[in-house]
């Protein structure tokens, strides 16, 4: 198998300071990993991988976030 072409946002800087998500493409699989935890590695479609950022960008997620009133 050949060498992982892992790919983060420009937005994350540089340096190991900086946390951020990681994408790389193998075969027809994106493969997605947190920087600080390169080990654990999480496989999808590129299909799937595109509802979820769509779904993400319209909000449909938001209440996933949301901070529960006390």
């Amino acid at each position: 198998m050949s060498e992982i072409n892992w790919r983060k946002s420009s937005y994350s800087g540089a340096g190991d300071g900086n946390s951020c998500i990681e994408l790389a493409s193998i075969g027809t699989t994106v493969a997605l990993r947190e920087s600080d935890d390169p080990r654990t590695v999480l496989t999808t479609s590129p299909a799937r991988l595109g509802a979820l950022l769509q779904s993400i960008k319209a909000g449909a997620l938001d209440h996933l976030a949301a901070v529960p009133e006390t």
